[in-house]
This record gives structure tokens, sequence and C-alpha cells, in this order.
């Protein structure tokens, strides 16, 4: 009979420790939510262009994840471990593609870095979240992926304020392929801290090693395993994956097509409804700006209209960064306070509570036409993303095979990207057709989405706290 491996508890500072580098790959992420898309537009992109140029996102997700995950679950280097060798690397080239983004000169240099972005950003996480699990007792896996939490909302809080404060205090002129020089500090910054965190996690925390049984396991799928065995094991894993798995994928068909069509558009919401700047504004005045530069008379009156409406639009991404820090501020705050709430109420009630104040407060925004006032729905979407970050991974983890907790947070990632996959194909034709190009429409309609996922989170039937100590009980 095989003994179950017992895994010790962990201090509040190892857990801490163990999280820190998802504080880097958080940055990244931070930067790709408020400053790509304005980047795109700032090189000419047009408001319904931006799903299908974040394509690389959805599709790096789908194939990266579950495959970094299938190939995790059989590594192991008594160096450097079974998860930490991939998120380094992909640490190594989140930094690198960071560093050389503001330097996009045009529309496909800036997707083509995306790219390189969004796939060291899938390689680094994915092994993540099956690290947790890895290293944490069941009892401890709630508050392991709530500090989870934390860390996400500190990298993208840190990302959101950068821009803001970078925006407001260092700016200057735009140079080279229009992008304003403030923005390259952000990119720099966090160029620094992508490596820099995930260094200090792979230093200061060390993975279970595999019991002798294990390590012939793995001996024996090296052996037997050639290049289609990790597809092949991803289409098992999806094939007997747990109901309670499948039932998660319906809350994420929702919320994820919500919170892509958030971070799409609130920054065009906020143009016209706290600046009153329309995409038609944006682009005559970005003509006549390159029209004076290439030595053509412009009317000064025209001029200066112009250069006040480009002017406006980079406020209104300084304000995107602000809200978005803010509510990761919020995040950071609330990611732990959630725990007891979770032990108190269970995670999946407390998972529906968030959603709905999240759905609530995103339809508030396109009323409100105060910039401070705004920030007042940033707390309730905090609270909501902090509960994203955490409490699905520690519902749906007691139900995950051990031998197979990567592949299978791989698979969840799939859940994630799929929805936001068909919202970057179909959501320009809707936006176009069906919501007459208006961005406030896009943010009402993201509100109600959420309030769809809460819907479905009432249809999630986890493992009871009672359950799992029983299992455990007999496993020893």
């Amino acid at each position: 009979m095989t003994t179950k491996k017992i895994i010790p508890h962990l201090s509040f500072w190892q857990i801490w420790n163990m999280n820190v580098g998802f504080f880097g790959i958080q940055y990244s992420f931070g930067l790709q939510q408020t400053a790509v898309n304005p980047i795109y537009t700032f090189l000419g992109a047009h408001a319904e262009q931006l799903p299908i140029l974040n394509l690389a996102g959805p599709i790096t997700g789908l194939l990266i994840q579950p495959l970094i995950g299938a190939i995790s679950d059989k590594t192991w280097s008594p160096k450097w471990g079974r998860r930490k060798p991939f998120f380094l690397l992909g640490a190594i080239f989140c930094s690198i593609a960071l560093f050389l983004f503001p330097f996009s000169s045009a529309i496909w240099m800036a997707v083509g870095l995306l790219w390189i972005l969004d796939a060291a950003n899938n390689t680094a996480m994915e092994p993540y979240r099956a690290f947790i699990a890895d290293k944490l007792p069941h009892e401890q896996q709630t508050f392991g992926f709530q500090m989870q939490s934390l860390f996400v909302g500190a990298g993208i809080t840190l990302a959101n304020l950068s821009l803001f404060i970078f925006q407001k205090y260092l700016g200057g002129n735009a140079s080279g392929g229009g992008i304003p020089v403030w923005v390259y500090y952000s990119f720099f910054l966090g160029s620094f801290c992508s490596i820099a965190s995930v260094v200090w996690s792979v230093y200061k925390t060390p993975e279970i090693p595999p019991s002798d049984e294990e390590l012939e396991e793995l001996r024996k799928s090296k052996e037997e395993s050639h290049f289609f065995t990790p597809f092949i094991e991803i289409f098992s894993a999806i094939r007997d994956m747990p109901k309670l798995l499948w039932q998660l994928a319906l809350v994420y068909v929702f919320q994820w097509y919500a919170l892509f069509c958030y971070w799409q558009f609130i920054t065009p919401m906020l143009k016209w409804s706290l600046y009153g700047i329309s995409e038609n504004d944006e682009q005559k005045a970005s003509k006549i700006i390159a029209l004076a530069k290439s030595g053509v008379s412009v009317a000064e009156k025209d001029m200066s209209w112009a250069k006040n409406v480009l002017h406006m639009v980079e406020v209104a991404v300084g304000q995107t960064g602000l809200m978005n820090g803010s509510y990761n501020i919020v995040t950071m705050i609330s990611a732990l306070l959630l725990v007891p709430f979770a032990k108190k109420f269970t995670s999946k009630n407390t998972y529906i509570f968030c959603l709905c104040i999240t759905g609530l407060g995103i339809m508030t925004l396109p009323f409100i036409k105060n910039e401070y006032l705004i920030l007042l729905p940033m707390v309730a979407l905090g609270i909501g993303w902090a509960s994203m970050m955490g409490l699905p991974y520690s519902m749906v983890s007691p139900s995950i095979p051990p031998k197979k907790r990567g592949v299978y947070m791989g698979v969840i990632n799939m859940m994630i990207v799929i929805p936001m996959l068909i919202q970057t194909v179909s959501f320009g034709f809707i936006y176009k057709t069906f919501l007459n190009g208006n961005p406030s429409s896009v943010i009402i309609l993201t509100g109600l989405l959420f309030l769809l996922a809460g819907g479905c989170v009432m249809l999630m039937k986890p493992k009871s706290r009672n359950v799992l100590n029983k299992s455990t009980v007999h496993q020893h």
C-alpha cells in the first residue's frame, strides 16, 4: 500500500517567500492590462482592432500552460526542483520582452513582443499554481492561494500606479513610434521586478523532493515518453476531469469574457465619459499632429486643439492606471481578509458574493463623471479580483489528483483563455454591430456578465471540509 506523503505546515513567512515571485509576474500582467492597448492606439490602432491585437494572451495560454503543466509533472532536478526551472525561465524572457516593448515603432513590433511576453508569462505562471498545491497541506491551501492574490494585487498595483505617477510627474513628449517617454519608465521597472522577485522565491523556497517510488515512476515515464506524450496527457486529463472543474469552466466563460472586456474598454470609456474625447477626435488629432510634423502648414487653432486632445488621451491612460492600481490595492488588503470569511461562510458563498458586488460596481462606472468618485467602484472590483485569483483554486484543488496537479492547473488556465479567445475574435463585431461602438455599453455588459458568473458558482459542489478531513485520515 502506498504511503501518503506528509506535507509539513509552513510558517507565514515561508508562504510569503514562496509567493514573492508572483509579484513580478503580475507586474507584467498589470502593464498588459493597462498600457498595451493604449500603446496600440499611440501607434495608430482603432478601438475595434484591440480584441484581435490581444490574441497573444489567449493563444499562448491555451497552448503553453497545459503543456508546461504536463511536462513539469514529469520533471525533477535535484538542483532546480520540479516547478522552479519553468518560472525562472519564463521570468528571464518576460524581463527581456518588457525592456524592449516601449521601443516598438510599429503595431506589428508591439504585437510580436506581446506574443513573446505572453508566452513567457504563461511559462512562469502555470507552474506557480501547482507549486502552491505541491508545497501546502489542504488546510493551508486557501491561505496560500490568497497570499498569491495579495501579490497579484501588489504587482498590478505597482504597474498601474507607476503609469499614473510617471505620466503625472515625468511626462514627456512622444518619441520614436509615438509612445510617450514616461511609458518607458514603467516597462523598465517591470523588467527588473520580473526577474528579481522570481529569483528571490527560487532562492528562498526548496521544493519537496519526490519519494523513491515517485522517482522510479518518473524514470519509467521518461523512458516511455515521446514527443506527443504531454499532448496525450492533456487530452486524458480533460477526458477524466472531475465534475467540479467542468462546473468551474462554466463560471469562467462569463467571468473571463467580462474581465477581458473591462481591460480593453475601460480606457476608451474614460476618454469619452470623463474627458469627452471620442475615437474620431483622437484620430483627427493624430492626423493633424502628423501633418504638422511632415511640414504641412496647420492653423494654430487646430494645432492647439489637437495637442489638447492628445494630452487628454494621455490623462485618460493615467486615470486608468490610477483606477486599476486602486482596485489592486484593495486586492492586496482584502486577499488575506477573505480567508476567515471563506472558513466561516465557505469559499463558494464568499466567491458568489464577491462576483456579485463586482458586477454591480462595474455597472456604475459609465454614470460617474468625477475622476475621484469613480474610484469607489474599484473597491468592489478589488475584492472581487482577490476572490477570483484565489478562491476557485482552493475550491477545486482537493479534487485534483496530486500526480496531475501541473496538467490540471494548465487545464484550468485553458478554461480562462478559451473565453478570452472567444472574446478577441467575437467582440470587435459585437462592439460595432450591437453596441454602436459605445465603450460605456461595453462596461455595463461587463457588469452583467459578472452577475451571471456569480449565478453559475451556485451550481458548483466543492468538497466540504469534513469530507476532506475524513479523506486525509483514511489516506494516512
